[in-house]
């Protein structure tokens, strides 16, 4: 393979018999024969140090423990590197986070757009994974290795990274849902940076990745009322499954099978406990909600969605859950890998979060404070709560499910939505089955 970095303006020869031809074959020779003209600068092409301002990129490894006596702390340099990739990441992460978001900042998705959108958000899945092993090299430097430089830092903290911020403004976390950083607001750690200041507030105001995912499942096919009516048919499926499920524990002559099917069914049937009280008393809307009540009344919906238990507003809620049943259909089968990318890019960032805390742990326990000012491990450990999860509903979306015999069959009108049928075949199927 060629070297992306050779000029494209030279047009290499027609090789000769002896297969001696010039160009992508023989960087080392320009046209004329010469070596000078072979790296393209006489056709205005760069070199590779040039193009990459590796001048630049190179002399941003500024230690600091050695400035006077010239005794540099030899894994500073490893600390500076790894965290200077972490934000070169971190600028990738919000080129393609930003791409995705315009793709879907439409009133209607171009389904042929769909490819891209996943192509960029699994991008974004690899550089993740990339940022959670990451964290192994780190974890080479000891705690003395640390200590040896550490006091340097302050009042320097990785809590001072706009970027991650961004990233996390970008994909839907609520300044609601936020651990506060030594009780203030966590723009505060920023203090004269009218830049990053101006960027995160700017990320405020934009529709995230969560906004506009759930605008777009509540525009998923077969949720209309007069239509298909998914949501209808789910629910009557599901008071059809319980009440067998019932039947079944009653007539179980098993004594343990029957403990637990009727276990079972109780906990599909309990009400919701109010976290705080943690027993004895139900939750504050003044009766019992059952499991799926929590989904089938809106208003109880709502609450959990106000006390940050879930996201998505309902309808969403409803879509996305359609398309996990139905992720076989043809038209349903991109937006179902696009669901479960949303979900591993959750998953991967609570991974590096905790990734994070162990090695924090490691390097200064879980009594000393950050060099930031906060309460270091203490502070990051709080951090890996579901709070922070943006597309938490997807992943109880699985609390849900019901067997697939009882999965809402389709019918004939809407298998041929969720079909690639074009709009002429689409109405001779139509057709054809009214004159059967």
């Amino acid at each position: 393979m060629a070297c992306p970095f050779y000029n494209g303006n030279v047009v290499p020869p027609e090789d000769t018999e002896e297969g001696g031809g010039v160009g992508l074959d023989r960087p080392d020779v320009g046209p004329e024969g010469d070596a000078k003209s072979a790296n393209g600068q006489e056709n205005g092409g760069k070199l590779y140090g040039e193009y990459l301002q590796l001048d630049k990129l190179l002399d941003a490894q500024k230690l600091v423990s050695g400035e006077g006596s010239g005794r540099h702390t030899h894994d500073e340099h490893l600390f500076i590197i790894t965290h200077q990739a972490y934000e070169l990441w971190f600028k990738q992460v919000i080129f393609e986070l930003d791409s995705v978001r315009e793709l879907f900042n439409i009133s209607e998705v171009d389904e042929s757009k769909m490819l891209l959108i996943l192509n960029r958000l699994n991008r974004i899945v690899l550089i993740l994974k990339l940022l959670v092993d990451q964290v192994m090299i780190l974890e080479t430097m000891t705690p003395l290795d640390f200590m040896d430089f550490r006091h340097y830092l302050s009042p320097a903290s990785g809590f001072q990274s706009y970027q991650f911020r961004l990233i996390e403004n970008k994909l839907g976390v609520k300044s609601e849902h936020r651990v506060r950083y030594n009780q203030a607001n966590y723009l505060s750690v920023f203090g004269n940076d009218t830049k990053a200041i101006e960027a995160i507030r700017d990320s405020v105001k934009e529709p995230s990745l969560s906004d506009l995912v759930q605008r777009w499942l509540e525009r998923t096919p077969g949720l209309e009322e007069t239509g298909f009516n998914f949501w209808g048919k789910y629910r009557k499926m599901v008071q059809l499954m319980l009440e067998q499920q019932r039947k079944k524990s009653d007539e179980e002559s098993n004594a343990n099978k029957k403990a637990f099917q009727t276990e079972d069914y109780k906990k599909r049937k309990v009400c919701l406990f109010n976290r705080k009280k943690k027993k004895g008393s139900c939750t504050s809307y003044g009766r019992l909600q059952s499991q799926f009540d929590s989904i089938f009344n809106v208003e109880t919906h709502n609450a959990l969605v106000a006390r940050g238990e879930r996201r998505f507003t309902h309808k969403a809620w409803q879509g996305a859950l359609m398309i996990s049943f139905y992720r076989n259909e043809p038209r349903f089968n991109q937006p179902f890998q696009l669901l479960n990318l949303l979900m591993d890019v959750d998953a991967l960032i609570t991974k590096w979060r905790y990734n994070h805390v162990l090695l924090v742990q490691r390097m200064i326990g879980s009594q000393q404070l950050g060099t930031g000012g906060s309460s270091g491990y203490q502070y990051l450990r709080s951090t890996l709560s579901d709070r922070y999860k943006v597309f938490i509903d997807l992943f109880n979306l699985s609390t849900f499910l019901i067997p697939r015999d009882y999965i809402p069959p389709l019918s004939r009108s809407m298998k041929m939505r969720l079909s690639v049928m074009d709009e002429r075949e689409r109405a001779a199927v139509a057709e054809s089955n009214r004159e059967d």
